[in-house]
């Protein structure tokens, strides 16, 4: 009898294939990325339709096979309706996502990379946080997790932004959306956060050039 495997995880893209099917691409805690296909998904009436979109958060049981999974079953813990209901949220989720889906690979550790990709939506969805600082934060973030952070920068930068970075950098994801910081350092983060993802994240990004019309 073919076992069942549950992993924990979000999905990070869904696409159509064939007339109701999904594949959806999951980042998860035990497998790192993976793919699976969700048959009858996009069936109006089936109970995967909202649980296989992106941002979907929560437990996949699933079918090992050769090449890929199958899922059998979905308990969802959270949709993040509120990025689904805000569009420049939305977009600010989509690009973390599909960083996400750059930088990590099948049966890998990944699981500081799915909690930091947690942890940067409920961000998103606080309207005390500037998003603009959320994407800050976990762009340098993601840099340090997948290894190619290169230290501070040389150049005249405010000391409240080389500070910021030293924090990103050193600081558990759990604590990592505990502060705020003036325009002005904002300004030279989001541009130091930049240069990290350009240089050591370097990739072509469809909601990054949706961002950029915002």
């Amino acid at each position: 009898m073919q076992e069942r495997l549950r992993v924990l995880g979000i999905v990070l893209k869904a696409e159509p294939i064939g007339e109701y099917d999904r594949r959806i691409v999951l980042l998860t805690k035990e497998r790192g990325k993976i793919s699976a296909f969700a048959r009858g998904a996009r069936k109006p009436t089936s109970a995967f339709l909202a649980s296989t979109a992106p941002f979907t958060f929560g437990s996949f049981e699933l079918f090992e096979g050769r090449s890929s999974y199958s899922v059998c079953e979905i308990a969802a813990e959270s949709y993040f309706e509120q990025l689904r209901e805000d569009f420049e949220g939305a977009c600010y989720g989509m690009y973390f996502l599909e960083l996400c889906d750059y930088c990590t690979r099948e049966n890998n550790d990944e699981r500081e990379v799915l909690k930091l990709l947690y942890q940067s939506l409920r961000a998103l969805s606080l309207s005390r946080l500037d998003n603009r600082l959320v994407r800050a934060v976990f762009e340098i973030k993601l840099v340090v997790l997948n290894g190619e952070f290169p230290g501070l920068p040389a150049g005249d930068y405010l000391p409240a932004a080389l500070y910021a970075v030293e924090f990103i950098a050193s600081t558990p994801v759990e604590k990592l959306y505990t502060f705020t910081v003036t325009s002005q350092v904002l300004e030279q983060l989001a541009l130091l956060a930049k240069k990290y993802r350009e240089d050591c994240l370097p990739g072509r990004f469809k909601s990054l050039e949706i961002l950029r019309e915002l």
